[in-house]
C-alpha cells in the first residue's frame, strides 16, 4: 500500500527534510528572539518573513530573496505613507489608491519569472496594505507620527525575519545554488544530446521529440532563474552566473540548429544525397558518444572529433546541391555551439576567463497577462475590503493581506496547477486552525509567556509544518499550515490569549483563502489560442528587429527561451496532440537564426542597395512566418529572396561566404511552404 505523499513526508522524512525543518525552526526562533528583544510591535510578522525564506533553502537564493523582501517592504512602506499623506481624511480614496497599488504590483510581477522578484512585488503590496489598513483601523490616534511608526515597525519586523533566516542559511548546514546549478546544467546537456540524436534518428516519433524539447525548455528556465542567485555565493559566484547564462543561450542555439538538421531529411528525403545521409548518421553516433562520456575532458574530446569528421565529410563532397552544402555548414556551427555548452558547464566548477558574456533568457512580457493578474488580485483585495468596511471586524484585516500575497505569488501558474495548489493550501489552513487554537494558545495560556516557553510550545508544530514545506509536492500543505498558525497564535511580548479574537482571525484567513480560490476560478487567464497568437506575433516583431541588435544571436535566444516554453505549455494544456503551435515557435527560432547567419555571410557585401533590400526581405520574412501560421503561402518570399541575392552579387563577386546563401533561401522557403500546408490541412473540416 502506497502512503499519501504528505503522510510519507511526515512519517518517513529523509535527512534533507529533517535538516531543512531544523534550520527553519532555528531561524524562526532567532527571528522571534530578536524582534521580542527589540520590543517590536508585532514580532509574528518576523516569523512570517522567515517562513517565506524557507521555500528555497540554498544560500544564494535565500540572500537574493531576503534582499528582494527588504526592498519590497521598504517600497511598500513608502507607498503606504504616501497614500495616507494624501488621503488620510478620505478612507475610500485611500482604499482605492491601495487597491490600485496592489493591482500594479501584481501586474508587474507578471512581467518577471524569477520567484524572488515576484516575491518582492508581493511584499510591496502586503506592506503597503498593512500600513494603510492598520492606521485606518485605529483612526483616533492616526497622525503623521503614527503612520511613520507603523511603517517603520512593519519594515523592521520583515527585515529582522529576513536577516535571521539568511544568517541561519549561511551558518548551519549551508546548501549552495552552485550544486543545484551544476545538476540542472548536467541534466539539460544530457537531455539536449538525447534530443540531438532523436532529431537525427529516422525512427523517432513526433511525440518523443516534443517530450525531450519540453524537458529541455523547463530545465533551461529553472537554470536561468537560479543563475542570478549564484552570483551571491562567494567571489566566483558572478563567473558561475555568466557561465550559466552562456550555457542557456547556447543550448537555445543548439535547439534552433538541431531543428534545421532534423526536419530537412524527414520532410524532403528526395533532396538528401547519400553523402549527406552518411554525415547525419555519423553525427548521431558522435552525439551518443558525447552523452556517454563520463567526464568533461572525454565529452570535449568527442565533440572535437565530431567537428573534424564533419570537415572531412565536407571536403569529400562532389557536385552537392547548394542546400546540402549550406546544411553541412550548419552542422559545423552546431558542433561549435556544443563545444561552448561543454565549456560553460566546466566553468560552473572551474573558472574560465575566456568565456564570452551572454544575455540571460528574458521573461516574455505580455501586458494582457499583467492586466488580468492585476485585476484579479485587486478583486481579491476589494472583496476583503468590502467585508471589513461592512463588519468593522479586526479579523477581516487578514482577509485583505495574506490572500493578496498568495494571489501575487501564484498568478503565473496555470489554472490546473493553481487549483491543485490552492486546495492543498486550504487543507493546510483547516489543519492549522485547531492546532493553533487548542494546542498553541491552549498551552501558551497556561505558561509564563516567556521566550523560552514560546519556543518550547511552538517548535513542534513548526517542525511538522516545515517537514511538509521541504518537499515540492507537499509544499502547499506546509505553507498553508505555517503561515495561518503564526497569524492565529501571534507570538509576541504581550500576548492576550484571547480565544475569541484568535478564532475570528482563523475564520478570516480561511474565508480569505476560499475567496482567493473562487476568484481564480471565476477570473481565468486569457484563452490559450489567443495567447499563442500573441506569442507568434511577438516572435514576428523580433524577427524584424534582429538587424538593430549589437549581438543579435544572444538577444534573440534570450527572448525566445520562455516564449517557447509558454507555447509548449499552452499546447499541452489544450490536449492537442499535433503540437502545431510549439512547432511554429521552433520554426520562428530557426528562421531567426538563419537570418542572423545570413547577415554574417554578407558582411563584406553590404551597400545601400543591399541594406534596403535586406530590410524589405526581413519584413517579408516576418509576414510570411505569420501567414504560414494561418495556413497561407506567400509567393513574395521567393521573389524578394531572389532580388536580395541579385543585389548581393551586384556588389561583389560570389565567394565562399555567399555560396551557400541560395541554399539558405531555398530551405527557408521549403519550411514556410511545408508549415502552411500542414496548418491548412489540419484546419480543414
Amino acid at each position: 500500500m502506497t502512503l499519501h505523499p504528505l503522510l510519507a513526508q511526515l512519517l518517513m522524512p529523509n535527512r534533507h527534510a529533517v535538516i531543512f525543518a531544523l534550520k527553519g525552526v532555528i531561524s524562526m526562533a532567532l527571528a522571534l528572539l530578536v524582534s521580542m528583544y527589540l520590543q517590536l510591535d508585532r514580532p509574528y510578522w518576523a516569523l512570517v518573513s522567515a517562513i517565506f525564506l524557507q521555500i528555497r533553502p540554498e544560500s544564494g537564493l535565500v540572500i537574493e530573496k531576503a534582499l528582494c523582501q527588504i526592498f519590497g517592504s521598504v517600497l511598500g512602506g513608502g507607498a503606504g505613507i504616501l497614500i495616507l499623506a494624501f488621503f488620510m481624511p478620505y478612507p475610500l480614496l485611500a482604499l482605492g489608491s491601495l487597491t490600485l497599488w496592489i493591482g500594479l504590483n501584481s501586474a508587474a510581477s507578471s512581467m518577471v519569472h524569477n520567484n524572488n522578484f515576484i516575491y518582492a512585488f508581493a511584499m510591496s503590496g502586503m506592506t503597503a496594505g498593512l500600513v494603510v489598513i492598520l492606521v485606518m483601523a485605529n483612526p483616533s490616534v492616526a497622525d503623521s507620527r503614527a503612520v511613520f511608526d507603523i511603517a517603520q515597525a512593519r519594515i523592521s519586523e520583515i527585515t529582522v525575519g529576513a536577516i535571521c533566516a539568511m544568517l541561519v542559511s549561511q551558518l548551519l548546514w549551508p546548501v549552495t545554488v552552485k550544486d543545484s546549478l551544476r545538476n540542472n546544467a548536467r541534466n539539460v546537456i544530457n537531455e539536449t544530446l538525447e534530443y540531438l540524436s532523436l532529431e537525427l534518428d529516422p525512427g523517432s516519433t513526433h511525440e518523443q521529440r516534443h517530450q525531450h524539447a519540453d524537458q529541455i525548455l523547463e530545465t533551461l528556465v529553472v537554470l536561468n532563474d537560479d543563475s542570478s542567485a549564484v552570483a551571491y555565493e562567494g567571489p566566483e559566484g558572478p563567473g558561475r552566473s555568466r557561465a550559466a547564462n552562456l550555457l542557456c543561450n547556447k543550448v537555445m542555439s543548439l535547439l534552433a540548429v538541431t531543428q534545421i538538421m532534423g526536419r530537412f531529411p524527414r520532410n524532403h528525403p528526395d533532396l538528401v544525397s547519400p553523402a549527406f545521409s552518411k554525415l547525419l548518421a555519423d553525427m548521431r553516433n558522435h552525439f551518443i558518444k558525447v552523452a556517454e562520456a563520463d567526464s568533461y575532458e572525454e565529452s570535449y574530446r568527442q565533440a572535437q572529433a565530431l567537428r573534424r569528421a564533419l570537415l572531412e565529410h565536407r571536403a569529400a563532397y562532389v557536385n552537392e546541391s547548394a542546400i546540402v552544402i549550406r546544411l553541412t555548414q550548419t552542422a559545423v556551427e552546431l558542433v561549435a555551439d556544443l563545444v561552448m555548452v561543454l565549456r560553460a558547464y566546466n566553468a560552473l566548477e572551474n573558472r574560465d576567463q575566456t568565456l564570452l558574456k551572454a544575455s540571460r533568457l528574458k521573461t516574455h512580457r505580455d501586458p494582457l497577462i499583467g492586466a488580468v493578474n492585476g485585476f484579479r488580485t485587486a478583486v481579491v483585495f476589494v472583496v476583503g475590503a468590502a467585508i471589513w468596511l461592512g463588519t468593522g471586524s479586526p479579523a477581516a484585516i487578514m482577509l485583505m493581506i495574506m490572500p493578496v500575497v498568495f494571489s501575487v505569488m501564484f498568478a503565473r501558474f496555470s489554472l490546473v496547477v493553481l487549483t491543485f495548489i490552492l486546495r492543498r493550501l486550504l487543507l493546510g489552513v483547516v489543519v492549522a486552525i485547531p492546532v493553533a487554537l487548542l494546542f498553541g494558545l491552549g498551552l501558551l495560556s497556561r505558561s509564563s509567556g516567556d521566550f523560552e516557553m514560546l519556543v518550547l510550545v511552538l517548535a513542534g508544530p513548526y517542525f511538522i509544518g516545515l517537514l511538509a514545506l521541504a518537499d515540492r509536492p507537499t509544499l502547499p500543505y506546509g505553507l498553508g499550515f505555517c503561515i495561518p498558525f503564526t497569524l492565529i497564535v501571534q507570538p509576541s511580548n504581550h500576548m492576550t490569549f484571547n480565544m475569541e479574537a484568535a478564532t475570528s482571525n482563523a475564520l478570516g484567513l480561511f474565508v480569505g483563502i476560499s475567496i482567493l480560490y473562487w476568484v481564480f476560478k471565476l477570473i481565468t487567464p486569457p484563452d490559450g489560442q489567443l495567447m499563442q497568437r500573441r506569442l507568434l506575433k511577438a516572435t514576428a516583431r523580433d524577427l524584424t528587429g534582429i538587424d538593430y541588435q549589437r549581438r543579435p544571436e544572444n538577444w534573440f535566444n534570450g527572448r525566445m527561451g520562455e516564449r517557447l516554453l509558454r507555447l509548449a505549455n499552452y499546447d499541452q494544456g489544450s490536449g492537442n496532440s499535433n503540437r502545431n503551435m510549439t512547432d511554429l515557435g521552433f520554426t520562428g527560432l530557426n528562421i531567426g537564426h538563419m537570418s542572423i547567419r545570413l547577415r554574417k555571410r554578407i558582411k563584406s557585401h553590404r551597400s545601400a542597395a543591399v541594406d534596403a533590400k535586406l530590410a524589405e526581405w526581413q519584413q517579408v520574412l516576418a509576414d510570411t512566418y505569420l501567414m504560414s501560421a494561418r495556413g497561407d503561402s506567400n509567393l513574395r518570399f521567393r521573389e524578394v529572396s531572389a532580388e536580395l541575392l541579385a543585389a548581393i552579387h551586384g556588389v561583389k563577386e560570389p565567394d565562399a561566404q555567399t555560396a551557400t546563401i541560395e541554399g539558405m533561401f531555398e530551405r527557408m522557403a521549403l519550411t514556410f511552404e511545408r508549415t502552411a500546408g500542414t496548418i491548412a490541412q489540419q484546419d480543414r473540416p
